[in-house]
């Protein structure tokens, strides 16, 4: 093993191979910043590259950038809000509450260090396991997937902050999602509504967005702000971002343990990337002390999750190389490569080829620290857009969304889902909604339902019996038992206080009224499926009612909103109370559905173009000149790499389908 090691290394260093390999860790450092990119595109992207290089200068190239595309996708979520994948829809919590404080130097440099720390500990937990892995994995099974899902839903109870009753009620609608089309054990087609594009799922991409970057870019359009409420205190030096690496290597225990945690959960196949982050950070959250501050911009919100976000790289590699079993779409996107170089994943890599599998290691541990190193020189650079007035950069940001979103299935379904899940997480920010309960319980619905139909068709109930089982549903009750001792407690004391005997009667109120509306008319149309297709629904659905009925009551009888809801949220008391006009927020919408009446007439591209040329303009009153030269440079720039070099296949619009029918008439007459 030495020896095949320092082969591997010897072999990486060639000035030529290490060329591709820094390559490689460019373009997935690009691809990281553009939301709705990331490792699969560029992976289909960079494989045609590889068929004339050697295994050695193939596998660089691919793995230095399938490396730090979870680098610089902290980039966006920290900036912006916007999560450059699903796997850093969690920092967006606390890193872009901490660019909202004039702080995002300090986020960015502690991402990045957390980030390059994980990556290396992901790297090293591959290379510590060739050896032993085989006999652990052969007893992982659907039960032992099953609890992994209970143990990543258990953080519920963390992730909920000071409002259990909307945390528990926002997994259970995140789990109802989730059962959206035809993937039941039945075959049942499930709230589709007769559309095709519902058929398989809502699509992850276009979820995430709306819910966590619609509703920052609305507050930003709203309260014409910059992202950095007060950018004369914005601190974006070279100290600002050493202090965040600081502060990483001060929590270094923290680092050390979402960077192992992530690097386990990623080889563990089926439990989904886009989980493993908010675990972690639920893990931080449940385990640092003063954890009251999480979620208003605390440092190890963001440490916790990138950590484990770039370890589980190395973790997914485990069982892709040892079993030919990908653990996420990536891996299964990289077992063509391994087929394209004539390997085979299974026991040959472990001996026959035991080099490449080394070099895969070093490519990994290279990779993350040259991505690191790279994203740390140019922090200050990306921290100096915090800065930037609103009425230029929210269109920009906004008609980038609308690209990213539609990468989810390419279709005008994903620019619908889009509007209405922004919408949707407005309101839940606005009303204090937690919303990453409702994301935890959108990834991980249909792991728990697909591994409990598998368990119990196996096993009947035997499956809790299982070793492995019963320890990860040993700490699920730790982790949960706390949280909501607590919280009953709270909640007797809410109710025997009596503070509010008359009902009262306000947008909160309604909203969670629509959600009950709603929940209910989702349970009517379940009535003809079969026990197996709505067993997970109507639980999930009467876990809502339960806990959106104790809210309501709540918030009707006896607290406030705010109360309800936790510690104050700043700027969005404003438009509660008054003091921002709500038509501010009615317009910003409204914005976004004429694009896609626009988009829908003449085209996308064309949409997007007179998206941002007429929002900067009339909205923010921004000059002709600013409003176009944006317009077109993000129309260019957007044809360029969406068009030119990803060959995307743009949506049908009415221009389009009129044009060939009115040529033909014509050539008829």
């Amino acid at each position: 093993m030495f020896d095949a090691a320092l082969q591997a290394l010897l072999a990486l260093c060639d000035p030529v191979r290490f060329a591709i390999l820094v390559g490689g860790v460019l373009v997935g450092l690009v691809l990281g910043v553009i939301p709705g990119l990331g490792g699969v595109v560029g992976l289909t992207l960079l494989i045609p590259f590889t068929y004339k290089l050697d295994t050695y200068s193939a596998f660089a190239l691919l793995l230095g950038m399938a490396a730090v595309t979870t680098i610089s996708d902290l980039i966006p979520a920290v900036l912006f809000g916007v999560p450059g994948s699903v796997g850093a829809a969690a920092t967006v919590i606390d890193g872009h509450a901490l660019a909202k404080k004039g702080q995002a130097g300090r986020a960015l440099g502690a991402g990045y260090t957390a980030a390059l720390v994980g990556g290396v500990l992901g790297a090293a937990l591959l290379a510590a396991v060739i050896p032993v892995i085989r006999p652990f994995v052969l007893h992982i099974g659907s039960p032992e997937l099953l609890s992994f899902s209970i143990f990543g839903l258990s953080m519920v109870a963390v992730l909920s902050g000071r409002a259990p009753l909307k945390g528990f009620a926002g997994a259970g609608l995140g789990i109802m999602l989730a059962m959206i089309g035809s993937g039941s054990p039945s075959g049942t087609e499930r709230w589709t509504f007769g559309t095709f594009y519902l058929w398989d799922h809502l699509p992850l991409v276009p979820f995430t967005l709306g819910l966590f970057a619609m509703p920052e870019l609305a507050e930003m359009a709203i309260m014409r702000t910059s992202i950095a409420r007060n950018p004369g205190e914005l601190d974006f030096s070279l100290s600002a971002q050493w202090q965040g690496a600081r502060d990483a290597l001060r929590h270094w225990w923290l680092v050390l343990r979402c960077g192992w945690l992530g690097a386990v959960l990623g080889a563990v196949p089926g439990l989904g990337a886009s989980s493993i982050d908010w675990i972690a950070y639920g893990h931080a959250v449940r385990s640092e002390k003063t954890a009251a501050t999480f979620g208003e911009g605390d440092i190890r919100g963001v440490i916790a999750p990138e950590a484990s976000n770039n370890a589980k790289e190395g973790g997914h590699l485990i069982t892709t190389i040892a079993f030919g079993v990908p653990s996420g779409v990536s891996m299964a996107v990289l077992l063509s490569a391994f087929l394209l170089h004539g390997l085979v994943p299974g026991p040959d890599m472990l001996t026959k080829h035991l080099d490449v599998t080394f070099l895969m290691v070093w490519s990994l541990t290279l990779a993350h620290v040259i991505g690191g190193l790279i994203c740390l020189g140019a922090s200050g650079t990306f921290a100096r857009l915090a800065s930037v007035p609103a009425g230029k950069l929210v269109p920009i940001v906004l008609a980038l969304m609308f690209l990213s979103a539609f990468q989810g299935s390419q279709s005008w379904g994903d620019l619908y889902s889009l509007v209405l899940f922004g919408a949707l997480g407005w309101l839940m920010k606005l009303l204090r909604w937690p919303r990453p309960p409702l994301m935890l319980g959108f990834v991980l619905g249909t792991v728990f339902e697909r591994n409990l139909f598998i368990s119990t068709q196996i096993y009947g109930g035997a499956w809790v019996y299982r070793p492995i089982v019963l320890v990860i549903l040993a700490v699920t009750l730790w982790i949960v038992l706390g949280p909501l001792k607590d919280n009953a407690l709270d909640l007797l004391r809410t109710f025997r206080s009596g503070r509010h005997p008359r009902p009262q009667f306000n947008l909160a109120v309604a909203f969670n009224a629509l959600i009950l509306a709603v929940v209910a008319a989702a349970l009517w149309q379940t009535k003809d499926w079969p026990w197996e297709a709505k067993l997970v629904p109507h639980t999930a659905a009467y876990v809502v009612i339960v806990f959106a009925t104790l809210n309501l009551m709540t918030e009707l009888f006896f607290v406030s909103s705010a109360q309800a809801g936790g510690a104050a949220h700043g700027d969005m008391d404003t438009v509660l109370t008054g003091q921002v006009p709500l038509s501010r927020s009615l317009r910003h919408f409204a914005w976004m559905i004429c694009f896609l009446v626009v988009a829908y007439g003449v085209g996308l591209l064309p949409g997007l173009f007179f998206l941002i040329l007429l929002h900067s303009r009339f909205e923010f009153g921004e000059r002709w000149r600013t409003a176009v030269i944006s317009a077109v440079a993000v129309t260019v720039l957007s044809w360029v790499i969406f068009d030119q070099i990803f060959a995307l296949v743009w949506p049908q619009s009415a221009l389009s389908q009129a044009v060939p029918a009115l040529r033909a008439s014509l050539d008829f007459i």
